[in-house]
């Protein structure tokens, strides 16, 4: 049988360390395997990424015992040259790898290190640019794209080399629901070439179609299985970290047979068995959309255009959101969540129309005003990140806007304990793990207490237990009277926490209501390359408001 990686008692400790990040793995993959690995964060999933194309232990040293290899040769004893045919990695850091000046040249810089001719070069461009949906963009600069749409670049520039190994950690976790399955269901593809595709998510939904699937824990692998083995083992995914499937989760707590992964699945079993009979015809639905304040954002007739762009990235947005609000902001990549968002708190002005804070206009504000008013937290947290300490972070936003001494330390502590960074004080961020930063930049707009709190794309890159310790986090602050805002690609998360919904599209908002009335509508969220999660799309199927069978119309809406 061949194999595309064999790990033979692999295990390694970075420098510095008593922990290994890898321990002991001994497993194989067969060419042309689809494996998705999973597992909570520190697990060493992304150690395992780097080993595979030789930057452990030639980037990141450490102490490294075993053997790993690629295609029967040991990694060890590959050139970097020989090991870029072979293995491709897009990281889990995806701007990191992104530094040419435009997306052409980017997606052409691994074929022309390769030495490949013009003409293949220019025909991998035309092919991968169209793949991952970013042809029309070819001359634009890297740096002015969205976070999504320098994930699919950094995904493609991997993609044009082609390589027989191509391995990719959380690859998808800035992309809309449609791109996600654009990206992965490349392993079709990857399959007939006999090619190996392995790929880091803890999405369920993400890895359905995967050959196998490998959990992670403490730098070893606890299983390996089919989806249907790995899945329906809910004591080994919780023991790990990792998100259960909904509709698995529902039908366990209703007592039903079978363990059904994902909408299609869980509707067949219903039927099979008669568990629920979906109502037709219309009834009037009620939806608590959450007694929402006095507007505390206004936009009027807002418009906005980036200098270098011929089309407008804003049109005529009117919209208003109360004090105290939890609000979900959707949509496709590039369709202006972020140029929106960006207009709250003054990062951008319009170009047409008016931007209210308060009532009044952020042209009217002084930049510190805007501050104490409206919080931003970055997509990604190290744009905003550079004290040398948590604590000098958290608290250096206090110290400009000239609060006291007292209040100072009042404000950064009740900051740090609110995003469990309590004992962190006096850590370097840059040594954290991305969610850990992500809570710090969290805590650094919280200590100046704003009235609201804009957070893009807040538990991307997290594990499954992290994702809900930030989102119960956000929750408890909104039910202390901040306005939340989130930017989000993970449908279950608007789902779950917000209580209404704004969705985005080509510039322009096409639904906004109660986040349940706007899930319901699976047709106009397609419009914006979205689509609600199995467990909703169950829901609007069994029409969850008259549903007859006791007990499901709660469980399926908590």
């Amino acid at each position: 049988m061949s194999y595309s990686v064999s790990l033979e008692s692999l295990s390694f400790s970075y420098r510095g360390s008593e922990k290994q990040a890898l321990k002991d793995l001994t497993a194989r993959i067969e060419k042309g395997t689809f494996l998705a690995v999973m597992g909570a964060s520190g697990a060493g999933k992304s150690t395992l990424c780097c080993a595979l194309n030789g930057l452990i232990p030639r980037f990141f040293r450490g102490r490294y015992d075993g053997k790993l290899l690629v295609d029967g040769r040991d990694v060890r004893s590959c050139g970097i040259v020989e090991l870029s045919r072979m293995v491709g990695l897009v990281l889990q850091d995806f701007e990191a790898q992104l530094f040419c000046t435009n997306v052409e040249l980017e997606v052409a810089f691994g074929p022309e290190n390769q030495g490949l001719s013009r003409e293949t070069i220019r025909e991998r461009i035309d092919r991968y640019l169209v793949f991952t949906g970013l042809s029309e963009m070819r001359s634009r600069d890297s740096a002015t794209l969205s976070g999504g749409q320098k994930q699919r670049l950094a995904i493609a520039s991997i993609l044009a080399m082609e390589p027989a190994i191509l391995v990719m950690d959380e690859p998808v976790t800035d992309l809309d629901p449609m791109g996600r399955l654009d990206v992965l269901g490349i392993s079709d593809r990857l399959r007939e070439q006999q090619r190996t595709m392995i790929v880091v998510d803890n999405e369920p939904d993400n890895v359905a179609e995967a050959d196998m699937i490998w959990l992670m824990k403490e730098g070893g692998i606890a299983a390996q299985g089919s989806p249907e083995e790995i899945f329906s083992n809910v004591d080994m995914l919780e023991s790990c970290g990792v998100m259960v499937p909904p509709t698995i989760s529902l039908f366990r707590t209703m007592g039903w047979p079978g363990s059904p992964f994902g909408f299609e699945e869980a509707r067949a079993l219903i039927v099979k068995h008669n568990l629920a009979v979906p109502r037709q015809g219309t009834r009037e639905r009620k939806s608590i959309a959450g007694a929402a304040g006095q507007p505390v954002l206004a936009a009027k007739n807002l418009s906005f255009r980036y200098p270098a762009n011929i089309k407008d990235s804003l049109k005529g947005i009117d919209l208003q959101i109360g004090e105290g609000e939890f609000v979900a902001l959707l949509g496709r990549n590039g369709s202006g969540k972020t140029t929106l968002a960006k207009q709250f708190n003054g990062l951008l002005r319009p170009t047409a129309g008016t931007m209210l804070i308060n009532g009044k206009p952020t042209a009217s504000y002084r930049k510190q005003e805007l501050a104490r008013l409206v919080g931003y937290v970055f997509q990604n947290p190290d744009h905003q990140i550079f004290a040398s300490t948590v604590k000098e972070e958290v608290s250096f936003g206090l110290k400009i806007l000239g609060y006291d001494r007292h209040s100072i330390e009042e404000n950064t502590a009740r900051a740090l304990a609110a995003t469990g960074l309590e004992g962190y004080e006096e850590q370097s961020p840059f040594v954290l793990t991305k969610g850990e930063r992500q809570r710090v930049a969290v805590a650094s707009v919280l200590a100046v207490r704003p009235r609201v709190i804009v957070l893009d794309e807040p538990t991307t890159g997290l594990d499954y237990l992290h994702q809900m310790e930030t989102m119960k986090m956000l929750k408890s602050l909104n039910s202390e009277g901040h306005t939340i805002i989130i930017i989000t690609h993970t449908m279950w998360i608007a789902e779950s926490f917000a209580k209404r919904t704004i969705v985005m599209n080509e510039s322009r908002i096409i639904a906004d209501g109660p986040s349940r009335d706007v899930f319901r509508d699976e047709e106009n969220l397609s419009r914006a390359s979205l689509a609600p999660s199995s467990l909703v799309r169950l829901s609007n199927w069994l029409n969850a408001d008259a549903m007859e069978a006791p007990g499901l119309a709660e469980e399926v809406k908590g």
